[in-house]
Parts: C-alpha cells; structure tokens; sequence
C-alpha cells in the first residue's frame, strides 16, 4: 500500500522542479485581461462618461463642434436634436450624438479682422 502511495506521490509531482505562478496559464490570462483593462477598457469607458457628461450638460449659445467639422452656436434644443446657427439666418438641424465637443478656437476670419483694427487703431 505505501508502495503504491509513493508512485501516486512521484508522479503527481512537478517535473521541472518548482512550478512557477508565472508559467500557470491561469495566472497569464488574469495578468493578460488586467492589461487589457487597463490599457484598453478603462480609459474608453472613462472617455465615453466624460462624452455623455458633455452632451448632457450643452445649452442655447454654446459653440460646438460636430464630427462634420461643422462648427455653429445652438439656437435651439430638442430631445434628441439641436439646432445650429452657422451664420445669420443659417440654420442647422443635428443629432446630439454628433457633437463632438465645445468649440473654443476662434475663426481665422475673426483673427484677420482682430489684427486689421489693432493697425488701424
């Protein structure tokens, strides 16, 4: 019976001496799947809240950018929809979805006109 006992022992050992936890295909597809949290996961999830928070938090008069490149103050807000003013009397109807965020640069028209009345001054 011991005999028996010691061949059990023998052969349920390891055969490259210590096993290690990092050659454990378990512990490496845990190690892999927290890197990809990391790395992958968490950032996207911490950009699409902050996304949401943006679109939810837009009201009448902000600049916005749309992933057009359409770039108008909102003149009017529905569920769903806004409305953008792009020049006087040009009106744009998009869905809030596509709001990519608030525009803060200003236009290079305004920028050239900025710079001809401060010579004219």
């Amino acid at each position: 019976m011991t005999q028996f006992l010691n061949v059990l022992a023998q052969a349920a050992a390891p055969a490259g001496g210590g096993g290690s936890l990092l050659a454990n295909p378990i512990f490496m597809f845990a190690a892999m799947g927290a890197i990809m949290y990391f790395l992958v996961i968490r950032p996207q999830s911490k950009k699409a809240k902050e996304t949401q928070r943006m679109l939810s938090e837009l009201k009448k008069g902000d600049d916005v950018i749309t992933s057009g490149g359409i770039i108008g103050k909102i003149s009017g807000m529905k569920d769903n929809e806004l409305t953008l003013q792009l020049q006087e009397g040009v009106r744009v109807r998009v869905v809030r979805s596509h709001v990519t965020g608030l525009y803060t640069g200003s236009t290079p028209a305004a920028k050239s006109d900025a710079k001809s009345e401060a010579k004219a001054s």
